[in-house]
């Protein structure tokens, strides 16, 4: 039985989302809470790994439940059972805790042919920032980054939407081995908001691994006056890891939401983006 899970939480003080040994991650501390509900271990996969820091508020996954796992759940309605898979994001919450920082926002059964990694066509994020036209507020610095002086945002919007498009983004990645560093970013603009924080939203099919900050940290530049709005595109065509201009804290960055295709087409979606992971 596969089943959707819509997740969000504060990553400070997590170590990313992959399950790691002896570190506190995201993904170890949700499976140990659905593995003391259905009574044996289980494993997650997610829309999108998200590195140490980070936060969400749209992150998806899938896990699938085997036939005694899933008469656990079946057993525990009561005597008038209304959704089994509805009833998972409660209990896993029951088992968190009432302030925990990571909590499931819904469970549910997953469409046939779903899976939260490959069916996915686009993810978004946000990234908060505070420049000195902002200020401090004490209650967001833990999803908001705050830099010296005051920045241009009509610079910034205009450098982010030049990048927009189907590119090879190494400039802009961490490198990792026999990964490929081309995307499509689909959208990616900066305004203010009325408390005067710039915003970043960022769309594309899938990002690299820090490319999000490094995207932001481009901006960045731009907006203080030590890039130009060109010199982004040039930077991005060399196609290699460059020193022009610092990558972003985690701080700032939230994944807000995963997009997927209509119901009859996530199979097709999911064997496509598999055959093209499978080429790289």
């Amino acid at each position: 039985m596969r089943i959707r899970l819509d997740i969000a939480y504060d990553g400070t003080h997590f170590r990313g989302w992959a399950r790691q040994p002896t570190l506190r991650t995201v993904q170890g501390t949700l499976e140990a809470a659905l593995a003391r509900i259905v009574g044996s271990d289980v494993r997650f996969v997610v829309a999108g790994r998200t590195d140490a820091g980070v936060h969400a508020l749209g992150q998806v996954a899938h896990v699938d439940l085997d036939d005694r796992q899933w008469a656990r759940i079946e057993a525990r309605q009561g005597r008038a059972p209304q959704d089994p898979a509805g009833s998972i994001a409660g209990r896993m919450r029951g088992v968190l805790g009432a302030y925990s920082d990571v909590t499931v926002t819904r469970s549910s059964l997953a469409p046939e042919g779903f899976d939260a990694r490959f069916s996915a066509v686009w993810r978004r994020y946000r990234y908060r920032l505070a420049d000195q036209s902002a200020g401090f507020d004490p209650l967001r610095r833990h999803d908001t980054t705050v830099v010296r002086g005051r920045l241009d945002e009509q610079a910034m919007d205009a450098a982010a939407q030049s990048l927009i498009g189907l590119h090879d983004f190494a400039s802009y990645c961490k490198p990792r081995d026999e990964a490929t560093t081309i995307r499509t970013l689909l959208d990616y603009r900066w305004n203010r908001d009325t408390d005067g924080v710039l915003i970043a939203e960022v769309k594309a099919d899938a990002f690299c691994h820090s490319m999000v900050r490094a995207l932001v940290g481009g901006c960045v530049a731009v907006g203080e006056g030590r890039l130009d709005v060109a010199d982004l595109v040039v930077l991005r065509d060399a196609v290699t890891r460059t020193s022009a201009f610092k990558v972003l804290a985690a701080r700032g960055l939230t994944l807000m939401e995963v997009g997927y295709p209509a119901d009859d087409l996530l199979a097709a979606r999911a064997e496509q983006t598999r055959a093209r992971r499978d080429s790289e």
